[in-house]
């Protein structure tokens, strides 16, 4: 829940906006709201009612599991930290499972008990603190999903100054359960857009699906890689150009390793991955970045239903075995 709208890395390209440009205007509604804009566009003829549903849900939700919402549920794990256990929603208890089966996946890269970590760089709209070596001596123990322990409706970190960010995941979790909630009403044909976060309902129409691009690293806002042309689909991705700051003449961006302490150096500036779900994409995004291009490729090629696109800093672009099945001609 980090990301800001100047910083978008999936932008949605309609196909008929290409052409004659005579589209009728489609039922669409925006706003901002997990740090970044979010907007959700309707392509069938469902009640646009269900507009004001989803963002009712997204906001519910985000007010359940950011840390940075006072009195939220990761909120009060993070002040009860080392002391009691704390009751949870059953929404909040399962993104926390699900981020420990990707703690267990990951060996250890994905670790959303990297708060204090996050907390000690602050990167934000182009600011942030570099942090000493005693800095990091004094955070680097706190981060262990080994020591967040989650049972029915109630959560507990074992150790004083531990603190969950679930800012890898939530917004995936949450985009996964606005297509739940619309799909429930009848919608058929939609897009869900939560900044870098891409979900699909359907295809643009029953026999198309629509058009999205991966931004190219190197280059401004809407300078496309790849264009993919999906349906039903999550299209999720994280980049190392998306959240930084400078220091000492070095760029130092917001994806940072539990391990080190500090922003992931294995030569990728990106990853997209191609799933079902959005919070798999999300964390398999975040994971296949930390663990570099060999590690994170031998990993979404032992996934079913996964593929990646991986950028390197030079502009070299790996495909999973299947992604190509899935880009425009």
């Amino acid at each position: 829940m980090k990301k800001t709208l100047s910083l978008l890395l999936c932008f949605l390209l309609l196909l008929s906006a290409a052409g004659c440009g005579q589209e009728e205007e489609l039922p669409s509604k925006s706003n901002f709201l997990l740090d970044t804009l979010v907007t959700i566009t309707l392509y069938d003829d469902s009640d646009p009612a269900v507009l004001e549903l989803a963002f009712d849900e997204i906001a519910r939700l985000e007010n359940l599991l950011s840390v940075e919402k006072e009195g939220s549920d990761l909120d009060r794990l993070a002040k009860a930290a080392g002391k009691e256990w704390v009751e949870i929603a059953p929404e909040t208890e399962e993104v926390l499972r699900q981020a420990k089966e990707y703690y267990t996946l990951s060996q250890g890269h994905f670790d959303v008990t990297a708060g204090p970590l996050i907390d000690l760089w602050g990167i934000h709209n182009g600011e942030g603190h570099y942090p000493t070596q005693e800095e990091l001596a004094e955070v680097l123990p706190l981060i262990s999903s080994d020591d967040l322990l989650v049972e029915e409706g109630r959560a507990y970190l074992t150790r004083e100054g531990m603190k969950a960010n679930l800012g890898a995941i939530a917004k995936g979790y949450i985009a996964d359960k606005v297509k739940e909630l619309m799909v429930e009403q009848g919608v058929e044909r939609a897009v869900l857009d939560l900044g870098r976060n891409v979900l699909l309902i359907g295809g643009k129409s029953a026999d198309a699906g629509f058009l999205i691009g991966v931004q190219d690293p190197s280059q401004e806002q809407g300078n496309y890689l790849a264009t993919l042309q999906v349906s039903g689909k999550s299209i999720v991705t994280s980049g190392t150009y998306e959240r930084y700051f400078t220091y000492d003449g070095k760029r130092y961006h917001h994806i940072l390793d539990p391990f080190t302490g500090f922003p992931a150096d294995n030569g990728l500036t990106s990853v997209t991955i191609l799933s079902d779900s959005s919070v798999q994409g999300d964390a398999l995004s975040t994971t296949c970045l930390l663990l570099g291009l060999e590690d994170g490729l031998a990993l979404v090629e032992n996934l079913e239903g996964v593929e990646a696109l991986f950028i390197t800093g030079d502009g070299t672009m790996t495909r999973s075995s299947g992604f190509a099945g899935y880009e425009a001609s």
